[in-house]
């Protein structure tokens, strides 16, 4: 890991571009997260949210500006992607599991194969964070075996398989049915109180208010407005956000 102060940042992005084509969608994004803190994404579909995750990631290259980890920036032309991703864990909406194997070989492939993990020891490891999210009798099943929210925290645990430093979380939520929901955002609660950073792209606000340290409200590929869920909820200070978070009350989502 990189020297930090106190005052570095876990993770910053610095006015960062991103399009598609000739179609921006992160427009000069600054965002800040802090060691221990979770920071939930919300706004509109198309706002930019996993897009951010993403680049993040590296799995998307920026067009400009810079992402900082520790300080360092991971943006940068000689930056070993493999070895950012080694300290960053990412989870997806559609759990993208392989489905011709188990839930061990899911979950041991990435340390085993990326990482160089002996067999005996990732599957160690596996089983302990198998039996700790509730799928200890899993192992030897098939994501088409399983229920949503069952796949989905073996998504988890995959991602956690690397003790990353970071967690990314991209609306884990919305491919899951209602009753589903609850069992996955246990999971991240459990993780939020152990300390784990997190960043999390999500259409749950009433989850956001409860697990956020700050909640960042993005329009457009900018961010229009970041602040403790109790202030931004209840007093949100731009126009487009008063609208969205009414409309969210309306909908019976907050």
């Amino acid at each position: 890991m990189a020297d930090q102060s106190t005052d570095t940042p876990k993770l910053e992005l610095r006015d960062v571009h991103k399009s598609f084509g000739d179609k921006p969608v992160l427009q000069g994004l600054d965002l800040t997260v802090k060691e221990h803190e979770v920071v939930c994404l919300i706004g509109p579909s198309g706002c930019g949210k996993s897009t951010i995750l993403r680049c993040i990631d590296l799995l998307d290259p920026i067009n400009a500006g810079s992402i900082l980890l520790d300080g360092q920036n991971i943006t940068g032309p000689r930056v070993n992607a493999n070895q950012i991703r080694r300290r960053i864990g990412i989870v997806f909406q559609s759990f993208n599991l392989f489905p011709h194997m188990n839930v061990l070989d899911n979950v041991t492939l990435g340390p085993r194969r990326a990482h160089g993990t002996p067999r005996r020891e990732a599957e160690a490891r596996a089983v302990e964070l198998l039996e700790r999210f509730g799928l200890g009798d899993k192992a030897d099943a098939y994501p088409n075996r399983m229920s949503g929210g069952q796949n989905q925290r073996a998504a988890i645990v995959r991602a956690l398989m690397v003790e990353p430093e970071v967690l990314l979380l991209d609306e884990v939520t919305s491919a899951l049915d209602p009753e589903l929901v609850g069992e996955v955002l246990g999971v991240i609660r459990e993780l939020r109180d152990e300390g784990l950073t997190m960043v999390l792209a999500t259409h749950e606000m009433g989850f956001a208010r409860d697990v956020a340290n700050q909640v960042v409200f993005l329009h457009e590929g900018r961010v229009l407005e970041a602040a403790p869920p109790s202030e931004l909820f209840d007093h949100p200070r731009h126009p487009r956000t008063q609208q969205f978070l009414h409309r969210v009350t309306e909908a019976g989502r907050l």
